[in-house]
């Protein structure tokens, strides 16, 4: 039945494409597109060899001013130190600028609440004994300057934090019930006492 049809029934089908050709051109295709990847990767790398070459140049030409002033301080160890003193000082400043150029912030005069992401404990500060001490976790004093550059902290601030006030001296502390009743010091508790209840 179905075998039967006429020609006009029939789809037309297309005539076969040169096969031969159209395998040629595809791999010519693919050839000159694998020729221009070598050549971007080559120029690429070319690029960012470049690119880091002249980052390391502008670092190293911000800091060969702190380190002219520094061998200028040393040869001059022997003078009178105010003049040493202020000539350290004047390097720190170019440092400073130097790391402010290159976008980076210095983070030393960090106050308020402790915050991990900016800062790490580098003391623990009994401020009990002042009028007003701060709240646990407070920083009080920046040990070792913390440094960032666009928002991202490269090093944290180590700094001092506060312990906190201390309780009254005439109130005890309740550090919940005490196991050692009744028993001379050292040698657990007495014979009266029960466990206690988990």
């Amino acid at each position: 039945m179905g075998e039967n049809r006429s020609d006009a029934e029939r789809p037309e089908t297309a005539p076969a494409p040169d096969l031969a050709a159209e395998l040629e051109r595809c791999q010519a295709s693919h050839l000159r597109t694998l020729a221009d990847f070598d050549n971007y990767r080559r120029r690429t790398g070319r690029e960012i060899g470049a690119a880091k070459a002249a980052e390391r140049d502008r670092v190293v030409l911000a800091w060969v001013p702190v380190l002219d002033h520094l061998e200028l301080a040393l040869s001059h160890a022997d003078a009178d130190p105010d003049s040493l003193v202020d000539g350290v000082r004047g390097v720190r400043q170019l440092a400073l600028e130097a790391l402010r150029n290159s976008g980076v912030t210095r983070l030393d005069d960090e106050t308020g609440a402790f915050d991990p992401t900016r800062h790490e404990v580098g003391a623990v500060v009994d401020s009990g004994s002042t009028s007003r001490p701060p709240p646990a976790g407070t920083v009080v004093e920046v040990l070792r300057p913390g440094y960032q550059a666009d928002g991202r902290v490269l090093r944290p601030a180590s700094v001092a934090v506060s312990a906190g006030p201390k309780p009254n001296s005439g109130a005890k502390l309740d550090n919940g019930p005490r196991r050692d009743t009744g028993s001379e010091p050292g040698k657990g508790p007495g014979p009266d006492t029960e466990p206690e209840a988990s």
